[in-house]
């Protein structure tokens, strides 16, 4: 059944935590959005997946092989396979993450 979502709305920010919901998980990979707290994040992993961040609300900090990416509202990166990053929220922000599994 196809929704429309409004993803400003569609998840909340929580004090002091990091809040994700899935909205579509597949063998194709999932699409999960996220609302960071001021001062949240996750810490540097990697995954065997090709991943897409876009801001979708105020600005967060992308680390990819130790190379800080400050990206505001609108603005998407490109997360390659197997390379470590992290996210850090200086300012609370949403973003939405597309996994990318396959060849």
């Amino acid at each position: 059944m196809a929704e429309i979502i409004n993803l400003k709305d569609y998840i909340k920010y929580s004090a002091g935590s990091v809040v994700s919901k899935t909205l579509k998980q597949n063998p194709a990979g999932t699409i999960t959005l996220f609302a960071f707290d001021s001062g949240q994040g996750l810490s540097e992993h990697s995954a065997p997946f090709d991943a897409v961040v876009q801001i979708i609300e105020g600005k967060g900090s992308i680390i990819i092989e130790g190379k800080e990416h400050n990206l505001k509202e609108g603005e998407l990166i490109t997360m390659p396979a197997n390379v470590p990053h992290a996210v850090k929220a200086v300012q609370k922000f949403k973003m939405l993450l597309i996994m990318i599994r396959g060849s």
